[in-house]
């Protein structure tokens, strides 16, 4: 089912930053990406917890600031290791300068082992 909220006001996230937003209890990674587009994805990196919301982002991926794993903005796939389990992706949408993500959907859903 799909059910938008609110986790952000477009002016908190600069292009090129992320943020660590919470949707229904989830904690998430909101992305601005320099192209204009925004991502999130789920907050905890695979490989060892780091909090990817606190991480670097570049060219829409996003790098722990543990180990430096990364991960794809738009689909929560590893794009670097050490990780190699992917994350969960959520639709993004803003509207009236609210940025919202729909967490009762997933963009990929995770595929493990």
């Amino acid at each position: 089912m799909s059910e938008f909220v609110t986790v952000a006001h477009e002016s908190d996230v600069a292009p090129g930053d992320v943020k660590v937003v919470e949707a229904n209890g989830r904690s998430l990674c909101l992305g601005h990406c320099d192209d204009g587009t925004w991502g999130a994805i789920d907050n905890v990196c695979t490989h060892d917890g780091g909090v990817l919301g606190e991480g670097e982002l570049e060219d829409c991926l996003v790098e722990c600031p543990r180990h430096g794993a990364r991960f794809d903005l738009a689909t929560g796939e590893v794009k670097a290791l050490p990780a190699v389990f992917p994350v969960n992706a959520y639709p993004v949408r803003v509207v009236n300068g609210e940025v919202q993500v729909d967490v009762g959907v997933l963009t990929k859903e995770l595929e493990i082992g």
